[in-house]
This record gives C-alpha cells, sequence and structure tokens, in this order.
C-alpha cells in the first residue's frame, strides 16, 4: 500500500501566474519524494485553466532531474491526441532519463474541447485507444515492430532509446469501459480509478465494477494494481479544510463543464466556474470524504481503503489556488503522520485483498 501525489496544476484566475502553477507542480514534486510519497503524477490537458500541463512525459522526464527515488507517472497521457510513433519513442526516452521510474498512465480522454482542436474524434477515442493497447507492448517489448490496423500504420520500426525498465514501465489504465477494464487484467495493466467526491456508497460499487471486470476476465487479478484517486485533507483549522473543498468543487465544476460542453468564457481561456444544481455542499463533501482533524482522515481512509481494497492512492494535492506553502505543509503532515498509520493499520492486506474471491 502506497501513496502518490496528484498534480493536476490547475489555475482557478489570473491571479496566478502559469509559470508559477507549474513551479509549484514540481516544487510539490520534490517535496513529495522527501515527505515519503512513492510517485508523483502529472495530467494532461489542454488550451485552457482546467489544467495547464499539457504533457505529462516532459514533466517527468523535467522532475526526474529534480528527485532521484519517487517513481513519476502521467496520468494520464490521452493516447488518441498523440502520433503514435512519436508517442512510443518518447516513453522509451522518458523512462531511460527518469533512471526507470516512469509509470505509464493512458487514457483515451473525454473533453470534446480539447479533441477539436487536434481534429480528432471524441466518437472514435475508444477505438483509437484500443488499437494503442496493442501497439505499445510490442514496440516497447521488441527490438523491430510493426502496426497496421484502422487507426494506426506504423512500418517496421525500432524505438532507438529503449525503455530501462524491462520490457516496459508499468502500464496504469484510466477507463470507465467495462470492456477495457477487463482488458487491463488480462493484459497485466493496472487500473487507476476515482469515486470523484462520493463517499463509501459510491466507493464500494466501484469496488464491484472492478471485480465484474476482474471475473469476466477470467484472471485472479494478482498481475494488476488498483489505484484510488481522491481528495484528502488533515487539519483542525476549518477554514483550511474549507478552502481545500471548494477548491475540490472548483475542479469538478470545470471538469463536468468540458465534459458536458457547457463551459462557459469571457476571452476564450479562462473558464468561469458556473454553480450547478448537482454541486454538493461543503456539509456533504465533509462527510464524503477523509477530510477533518488526523485522526478523522486516518479512519477514513482505513475504512475506504478496507471497501475498495486499493494498492496505491493519489492525493489531488494540486487544486484550484489552494495555498502553495498550506499544500507543502500537508504533504509533510501525510508524510509524517498519515502515510504510515495506514500503512500499519492496513500492512500488507491490501494487495492480497485486491486479488481475493
Amino acid at each position: 500500500m502506497d501513496f502518490g501525489a496528484f498534480i493536476l496544476a490547475q489555475q482557478r484566475g489570473y491571479h496566478q501566474s502559469s509559470h508559477q502553477v507549474i513551479a509549484n507542480s514540481v516544487e510539490q514534486t520534490v517535496l513529495a519524494e522527501q515527505a515519503g510519497f512513492s510517485n508523483a503524477w502529472y495530467a494532461e490537458h489542454h488550451f485552457n485553466n482546467y489544467s495547464l500541463s499539457p504533457s505529462p512525459l516532459m514533466m517527468v522526464a523535467h522532475c526526474a532531474g529534480k528527485t532521484s527515488t519517487i517513481r513519476l507517472g502521467s496520468a494520464v497521457c490521452i493516447l488518441p491526441l498523440y502520433h503514435a510513433p512519436r508517442f512510443l519513442a518518447e516513453v522509451g526516452l522518458v523512462d531511460s532519463l527518469s533512471g526507470g521510474r516512469l509509470e505509464l498512465g493512458i487514457g483515451s480522454g473525454y473533453q470534446q474541447f480539447e479533441f477539436e482542436r487536434f481534429n480528432t474524434s471524441l466518437e472514435e477515442s475508444g477505438k483509437i485507444f484500443e488499437e494503442y493497447l496493442d501497439v505499445i507492448p510490442n514496440a516497447l517489448g521488441q527490438k523491430i515492430f510493426e502496426h497496421h490496423s484502422d487507426y494506426l500504420d506504423i512500418p517496421p520500426s525500432s524505438i532507438a532509446t529503449r525503455p530501462l525498465q524491462e520490457p516496459m514501465p508499468p502500464v496504469w489504465i484510466t477507463t470507465g469501459n467495462p470492456k477495457l477494464r477487463e482488458r487491463a487484467f488480462r493484459d497485466g495493466h493496472n487500473l487507476f480509478v476515482t469515486a470523484l467526491l462520493n463517499g463509501t456508497d459510491a466507493i464500494g460499487d466501484l469496488r464491484g465494477k472492478i471485480d465484474e471486470a476482474r471475473d469476466g476476465a477470467g484472471v485472479d487479478g494478482s498481475n494488476t494494481r488498483i489505484g484510488f484517486l481522491r481528495c484528502g485533507y488533515a487539519s483542525d483549522n476549518d477554514a483550511e479544510i474549507d478552502s481545500y473543498l471548494e477548491n475540490a468543487l472548483f475542479q469538478r465544476r470545470l471538469s463536468f463543464s468540458l465534459k458536458a460542453r457547457t463551459q462557459q468564457t469571457d476571452d476564450g481561456y479562462l473558464m468561469k466556474e458556473v454553480p450547478t444544481d448537482s454541486d454538493p455542499t461543503l456539509e456533504s463533501l465533509r462527510a464524503n470524504l477523509p477530510v477533518g482533524n488526523v485522526n478523522r482522515v486516518i479512519e477514513r481512509l482505513i475504512e475506504e481503503i478496507e471497501i475498495l481494497r486499493p494498492d496505491h492512492i493519489a492525493l489531488q494535492t494540486q487544486l484550484g489556488d489552494f495555498d502553495q506553502k498550506t499544500m507543502l505543509k500537508q504533504m509533510e503532515l501525510w508524510g509524517e503522520t498519515i502515510i504510515p498509520a495506514v500503512q500499519k493499520a492496513v500492512g500488507g492486506k491490501t494487495a492480497t485483498l485486491s486479488a481475493a474471491e
């Protein structure tokens, strides 16, 4: 059972410069390693303030030079937006540059706004993504590979800079498609899942979907790690907790508007934060999430782990305009107190439980 920092790199307003947002991402990575987090994860989004990280592989390459032990991952590379040969070559290079610390998170994407600007079809993204699942192990695991399909056509080629990890970096798949989850289990890839800002009932439903995918794949699941993306915050200061939750709500509002294609902007870039009828209250978020004093956060995390049985938890550390110095102190608190307490309580049983039944 280990913990990562999920770094979304959001800009809530022009009071945050883009340069500072990215600098904060790097600073959080360095602090995450020092605090004892096992991973740092970088998002990929384009052309607006929902996330300022257009290339998680570039973030990994840069932060590899700032760190030495922490594993660095893409969460996720939106594969239909890539040119396949370049993507494959860059994965090999980045794994080499990072000293074999790359965790390769991949997904098919969901924001029409991005797909339009890459002249790519969101409706066909799932099919494109499946073809990538075919070509990635062949390209990274063989000296010479070729691939011919509906969307990807690659003549005999070789990745010049091979991944340092053999045969390739661990792959993490983020998807809501049950069939793709089944394939992840069959292929021995890892799964990244989230219950968004919902509580234990949603986590239980999520575990049920994971079990269905594992059973549908006809495997015991022992080769697949489950990663859980989660918001959480520990403090005795209610104002700090409210600020974190307000920024989590900001993230939700922008994400939902992009998915529903209802985003609004006055200048073509900075999206408006528009409340909706489905917005949770701060009170419901406090009830749903591992937030509160340290003991409450530890107890709630243990409860959620017992339900979902993940192998990895990725904590959302860079949401909206939450104060950077305060978040760095929060990450230190997790490293010093929360992570050790949770690991002591759950021990090594989560990996066993995730493949149980």
